[in-house]
């Protein structure tokens, strides 16, 4: 793969044969713009050691990418990931976790968590547990056995999903109704997870899908509806294209040209999604041996249980996964910007997808 930048997006969009050229705009548009700025002498060293160069900071290179098809967007401007950041108090990031571990709330899960209605399901490597404070009417957990999270490998993960994919069945045995499922794996504080003992996530919504995958559906209908084409094919064919996409064992994989965070991942799952955990293992430990992530969200974008009152065809299993930043780091990485207006981005999608082909090799 050549060594692309997310500066030089004009040049390799306007590269592209027809083609592709035509689902790249259909899709998203791009834009490189140069911002300057004047320092003080007073700040001349700082920024030298800090940045590298007073060059690099009094003019600045911006790219701004758009989807044009789901709203999504983001800013990239490598320099951000200079800033300094102030670590946390009192904390030493992945020490922390190893202390936490040793008064571990969920030791024993059977006696420190509630259960469903119908009792627990158990895999090989972890059990289900209700939790206790629900966001929605089912909504529970996958306790790993593995009390750190980031002791895992293709097996364990491959039992984690099957185990989730029998909750969602048993939970729709109960509940006709209980049809639109959702998967996450909040790894880690900075991720959301407010227990450090590993788990996911598992929800199934009543009634129509969750508002952003919704959105999603809705999104890619309307586009099927325009172009004759599948949302989701040009997604990744657009990806492939610009170099973006990796082979991920069987699995379609991209850089996220539009990541919500740093270092975004898609996949495409197949039917099956369990059946993906062993690549799914491989990206995830390429992120933490290799990339150095200790937190991160992943997603399963799933579609409906059974029959929905909406058109669901076309609309793959999917998978994002993204970083969250450094464990000792009291800066959020999420603030206004992304909240209200477009996400900001530090990581170079290029780069991150260079380091995935490398994986998958």
């Amino acid at each position: 793969m050549a060594e692309r930048s997310i500066v030089d997006i004009e040049a390799a969009v306007d590269a592209l044969p027809p083609d592709a050229r035509a689902r790249f705009d259909r899709i998203y548009r791009a834009a490189v713009y140069e911002t300057e700025l004047r320092a003080p002498a007073e700040m001349v060293a700082w920024i030298e050691r800090t940045f590298g160069s007073l060059a690099a900071v009094q003019r600045q290179r911006i790219v701004r990418v758009d989807n044009r098809v789901t709203g999504e967007g983001a800013l990239f401007n490598s320099l951000r990931a200079l800033r300094p950041i102030q670590a946390a108090s009192g904390g030493a990031g992945a020490d922390d976790a190893a202390r936490a571990l040793q008064d571990d709330p969920w030791a024993d899960p059977y006696t420190a968590t509630p259960e469903d209605t119908f009792g627990r399901l158990q895999g090989a490597h972890g059990v289900t547990a209700a939790n206790v404070a629900r966001y929605d009417g089912a909504h529970s957990l996958v306790i790993f056995n593995e009390p750190d999270p980031l002791a895992f490998g293709a097996e364990t993960l491959a039992d984690h999903l099957e185990l989730a994919q029998r909750w969602f069945e048993r939970v729709r045995q109960d509940d006709s109704r209980a049809c639109y499922p959702f998967l996450m794996w909040n790894c880690l504080w900075r991720a959301g997870g407010s227990i450090v003992h590993g788990h996911m996530q598992a929800a199934v919504a009543r009634g129509g899908h969750y508002a952003k995958i919704e959105r999603l559906r809705v999104d890619a209908e309307r586009y099927r509806d325009e172009h004759g084409a599948s949302y989701f094919d040009d997604l990744f064919g657009v990806h492939r294209a610009l170099g973006l996409r990796f082979a991920a064992g069987g699995l379609e994989g991209a850089a996220h040209l539009t990541p919500l965070k740093e270092k975004e991942l898609l996949f495409r799952l197949p039917a099956s999604f369990p059946s993906a955990a062993e690549p799914l293992s491989r990206a995830l430990h390429r992120y933490v041996d290799d990339l150095g992530v200790r937190s991160f969200n992943l997603a399963l974008l799933l579609p409906p249980l059974g029959p929905t009152p909406e058109a669901w065809a076309g609309f793959p299993p999917l998978a994002r996964l993204v970083d969250r930043g450094p464990l000792e780091s009291r800066t959020s990485d999420i603030g206004g910007m992304e909240l209200y207006a477009q996400s900001v981005a530090a990581s170079d999608p290029f780069a991150v997808a260079r380091e995935m082909a490398r994986a998958f090799a």
